[in-house]
């Protein structure tokens, strides 16, 4: 029976996931906090980790990173709120599996653990490679075992932002120079990287692909270049590092600029003098790889401030692109979202027709913080949910369906010019001045539905502590949800 541990301090979530999964033919423990769950992992290796991204003693980050360091292969979901999507995006670049967002539907949990658990475990880089190269001989790293990605998980915009990098692909493919591809988290810079290499003359050969954001300090020489028997303490055997493993094709180093200072320094050597030692070893190997590097920050700023070295910048920065966020290339939303659905059909074996005019709206008006992740994600929970032929705003996360009448704390995260356009509801009075206990008696249906979703927005959108700020219990808040369409575990 496979182990799943759940971490969340909320009890009520614990209880409700353990009840689900064992149903499911899970072993479930369920813990409330960081330190109980970091004491419990020193002792046990669950098969899964299902963690809440805000806990009160440590950030899902944090917790994520420990226990990469203790179970290296054991996938991590992260379950997380909208509010935090950027948050996630992070974790997910330093070695999450994926995550899950609130409120929870049974069934996309269920899926999402299937999949990770059917997935051949991985260390913490994270490493495509598309080759029928045979492997080098010797212990290979996990990333030179790790599956084929299929072109068909990709597909390219047709706005004409897109059209222009498309142009700027064809023209720099077929050289063999390094280039740079910027972009916000989600974006597409992978599949860009992708494009480059399949219209390149080294397209039969390997590419592969290491998110750096989630090489450890003390792992990351051995990932990129391997290591000798013996060289440090649990090297038992000879490993083939990424950089050997894509000789003659293309490497892709994502968010390149978590890289720390030892690491560039010997990534500059590779890159001038095209050979590269694996750790421990005496003996240079000779090394033809294109490399292509991405960031969601501009490295030549990171040079100024010291964070990356300026010489090892000038040598990337052979060519550059940029890609757009999606909200920037809005005609992009739809062809993206009817692909996302064609992949999630043959997923789950549906046929839904598309997305009646209603949600192509909505689509069309939300800023997607997470790109075009964010997006697969809400058509594959939308896609599960739709009985119909076409997926209507009912399926879509509470969040979304109801962006329009949510308000930003904090400026900086306000929507874009078309979606700030849009006349918001008025606000009752704030929280601060009304005691919660009186504010359900005496509210209308929308005023309790503002002052609820305040409740949440304060609460993280854990349900116990909502419930407590509004002085009701949970299974009441649940009732009042269910009732805005706002949450549906059993």
């Amino acid at each position: 029976m496979e182990k799943v541990l759940v971490i969340d301090d909320d009890n009520d979530m614990c209880l409700l996931l353990n009840r689900f999964l064992t149903r499911h033919g899970y072993e479930v423990n369920g813990i409330n906090s960081g330190k109980a769950a970091m004491e419990w992992l020193k002792k046990n290796e669950p098969n899964l980790v299902l963690c809440d991204f805000r806990l009160e003693d440590m950030t899902g980050a944090e917790l994520l990173v420990k226990i990469k360091e203790m179970h290296p292969a054991v996938p991590v979901i992260i379950i997380t709120g909208y509010s935090d999507v950027k948050d996630a995006v992070e974790v997910m670049k330093m070695g999450a599996y994926d995550y899950v967002t609130k409120p929870l539907f049974p069934d996309e949990i269920l899926l999402t653990i299937k999949k990770a658990l059917s997935e051949e475990p991985q260390d913490t880089a994270t490493v495509k490679k598309t080759s029928t190269q045979a492997q080098p001989s010797g212990n290979t790293s996990a990333g030179a075992k790790a599956k084929n990605v299929s072109n068909s998980q990709y597909i390219m915009g047709d706005s004409a932002e897109f059209a222009n990098i498309m142009k700027q692909i064809a023209l720099v493919a077929p050289t063999n120079y390094s280039v740079i591809i910027y972009g916000e988290s989600g974006s597409g810079k992978e599949a860009i990287a992708q494009q480059i290499h399949q219209k390149s003359k080294r397209a039969n050969k390997p590419f592969v692909a290491i998110d750096c954001g989630a090489l450890s300090k003390e792992l990351a020489g051995s990932e990129l270049f391997g290591h000798e028997k013996g060289a440090f303490t649990g090297a038992l055997n000879q490993k083939i590092g990424s950089f050997e493993v894509a000789n003659e094709g293309t490497i892709f180093l994502d968010e390149i600029g978590n890289l720390s200072y030892d690491i560039q320094v010997s990534l500059l050597r590779v890159v001038q003098e095209r050979k590269m030692r694996r750790v421990g070893g005496n003996k240079d190997i000779e090394l033809d790889v294109r490399i292509i590097v991405a960031s969601n920050e501009r490295l030549w700023d990171m040079a100024r401030n010291g964070k990356f070295r300026e010489d090892l910048y000038h040598r990337f920065n052979e060519f550059s692109i940029e890609v757009p966020s999606l909200r920037e290339r809005k005609g992009d939303i739809m062809l993206f979202a009817n692909h996302f659905l064609q992949l999630t059909n043959a997923e789950l074996g549906k046929n839904v027709k598309g997305f009646s005019k209603e949600v192509e709206d909505i689509f069309n008006n939300y800023v997607w913080y997470g790109n075009l992740r964010e997006l697969k994600n809400v058509v594959k929970r939308a896609t599960l949910l739709t009985d119909g032929d076409y997926v209507e705003p009912k399926s879509l996360p509470f969040e979304i369906s109801n962006f329009h009448r949510l308000q930003f704390d904090n400026p900086s995260n306000a929507p874009t010019a078309t979606v700030a356009k849009q006349e918001l509801p008025a606000t009752p009075q704030p929280l601060a001045t009304v005691p919660y206990e009186n504010k359900l008696k005496s509210a209308n249906l929308d005023a309790e539905y503002e002052v609820i979703l305040d409740a949440l927005k304060q609460a993280n959108f854990n349900k116990s502590k909502a419930a407590k700020l509004l002085n009701i219990d949970r299974k009441t808040l649940y009732n009042k949800m269910k009732q805005f369409k706002a949450f549906n575990l059993d």
